[in-house]
């Protein structure tokens, strides 16, 4: 599913236009961005959370060549599916929740 494709879903579902999703989606995601980027932990109950991780520097190869290389230490952000998403995953047929 694209950002359009979200976009006119929340509209239709909402009743709202698409500029007002779609000012809301980008409202939504820069706070996110925002909230990890300060290294807050942003968790929605059910859905899952989001936190900002630090990844070591290592060494590694080039898989090409087989030359060994330095990759950098770097900040990466986490994902962690909440219970209900993992769930609403592995929902049997004809068991509805």
């Amino acid at each position: 599913m694209t950002k359009a494709e979200f976009v006119a879903k929340v509209a239709k579902e909402l009743e709202i236009t698409k500029k007002a999703a779609n000012a809301a989606l980008d409202c939504t995601l820069s706070s996110i961005m925002e909230a990890v980027r300060a290294g807050d932990a942003v968790t929605f109950i059910g859905f899952g959370s989001f936190r900002m991780v630090e990844r070591a520097a290592r060494e590694g190869r080039n898989p090409t060549t087989g030359k060994k290389l330095k990759i950098p230490a770097k900040k990466a952000v986490k994902f962690t599916a909440g219970k209900a998403f993992k769930e609403s995953l592995n929902v049997k047929k004809g068991k509805k929740k």
